[in-house]
């Protein structure tokens, strides 16, 4: 593929094949690209990535990881055809971007916890290099939780205050959602739920702001594909969210 910085007006998703920095494998199903691509993501945004031509019929959503400006990270594990191409994409190929896309989590203040399920930590990156950058004063707390392997560790140390991590557990457990201000979430939905419920048993639910998922096809809102139930009717996550207040997800529940 042809690279090019197509369609770079600040605030406006650019779209285009640009050419990829890095692809690391950080395990055996985790890796981190790098991409050369004019941007001003915030945090808790994403992009969809597409590296064919016909099949897989749809690009793929991934959260961006981190952001200089000038190119955006990615943080992915492979489920499936679509990441599994992304996994074997070298340093100087092309591939397809559109974004960023979505709103963000809220600007906040105080005392933040982050917390974060499996290739959920993926938003979390960028959110607390940008809370602590526009907030040098607030408290940022980042709860992180795996699977089988923890990964990225010394590199979420350098952004926050405090880094809690579990490995074959459930990180929920380790919050206090009384000490917070805010809490953000990202991860496997049953993750979400059961932190909107211990923060609903301590009187803290309206503190909770949720990165919610589902399967996309265009990414801007058109084709309805990834809808889902709010207390205020159905909503797109690409285009409503996919940041949503946690009472408006969940608090039906």
């Amino acid at each position: 593929m042809k690279t090019n910085k197509a369609n770079e007006t600040k605030g406006i998703p650019k779209t285009g094949t640009f050419k990829i920095i890095s692809n690391e494998r950080l395990s055996r199903d985790f890796f981190r690209m790098r991409v050369e691509c004019p941007n001003d993501a915030r945090m808790g945004q994403f992009y969809m990535l597409r590296a064919w031509e016909r099949y897989p019929v749809l690009s793929r959503p991934i959260s961006v990881f981190d952001s200089d400006g000038e190119s955006v990270s990615f943080l992915y594990k492979t489920v499936g055809v679509g990441t599994e191409i992304f996994s074997g994409l070298e340093a100087e190929d092309g591939i397809f971007l559109l974004g960023p896309l979505g709103n963000a989590f809220p600007d906040a203040r105080g005392k933040i916890a982050l917390v974060g399920g499996g290739v959920g930590i993926a938003p979390f990156y960028l959110a607390a290099k940008q809370l602590r950058t526009a907030h040098p004063e607030c408290r940022l707390d980042l709860y992180l939780g795996f699977s089988d392997r923890a990964l990225l560790i010394d590199d979420y140390r350098k952004t926050a205050d405090d880094v809690i991590v579990d490995v074959g557990g459930f990180i929920t457990d380790a919050i206090d959602p009384a000490g917070y201000d805010y809490i953000f979430a990202c991860g496997p939905e049953v993750m979400m739920r059961a932190l909107y419920g211990k923060c609903g048993q301590a009187g803290a639910a309206g503190k909770v702001y949720v990165s919610m998922e589902r399967r996309m096809a265009c990414g801007v809102g058109t084709c309805l594909v990834c809808s889902c139930g709010t207390a205020d009717g159905n909503k797109r996550i690409c285009r409503d969210g996919p940041v949503f207040k946690g009472e408006a997800v969940f608090g039906q529940c």
